[in-house]
């Protein structure tokens, strides 16, 4: 397992600035707690797997870095190299596709990298799947989950201490739509 404190603060620190006052969406709380908490999920897992946990907590830190602020790849593949810097671009959703063809395309190209950026999906979701912003429709939550499943089953295989935990979390999910399935 390699781990450097020293990059974790770095790529910390470089996400806080670049998400500056971003809020986790239907919250107060700083969106740097989001990827903090995507970061944590990859570290749980650290002792029962093994990987290239530099490389998953970089990716993970830094994974909205290109599709939700003004931080570029090159500027990324500079401080922290080509292999973060491709793990965050397949991490990040292409705004030029339609939306409904996104998340297909983010799977493909995740697919194509190392499993530490699959990880770092799952955990992204395994996070996501808190409660649900309170203006979300029973139909977004719907599909959210349905999205959710798609991601296990296309990325699943890259963790199965991550695939267990967000099976469980896509089950429980179910209590935020009205139902248990």
């Amino acid at each position: 397992m390699t781990f450097s404190p020293d990059t974790y603060a770095r790529a910390l620190s470089f996400a806080a600035e670049a998400h500056g006052a971003q809020r986790v969406p239907g919250t107060q709380h700083p969106y740097i707690t989001h990827v903090a908490t995507v970061a944590a999920e990859i570290l749980a897992v650290a002792t029962k797997d093994s990987f290239d946990v530099e490389l998953a907590v970089t990716c993970a830190l830094l994974h909205d870095t290109l599709e939700d602020t003004s931080a570029s790849e090159d500027e990324i593949t500079r401080i922290f190299g080509d292999s973060v810097a491709r793990g965050v671009r397949a991490l990040s959703k292409d705004a030029r596709l339609p939306k409904e063809e996104r998340m297909a395309d983010s799977l493909a190209r995740i697919q194509r990298e190392p499993r530490e950026v699959w990880m770092v999906k799952l955990a992204d979701r395994i996070t996501n799947l808190a409660a649900p912003p309170s203006y979300w429709s029973r139909e977004k939550r719907i599909a959210y989950r349905e999205e959710a499943r798609r991601i296990l089953s296309a990325l699943g295989p890259g963790s199965a201490p991550l695939a267990s935990r967000l099976e469980a979390r896509i089950e429980a999910y179910g209590g935020y739509i009205g139902d248990a399935a």
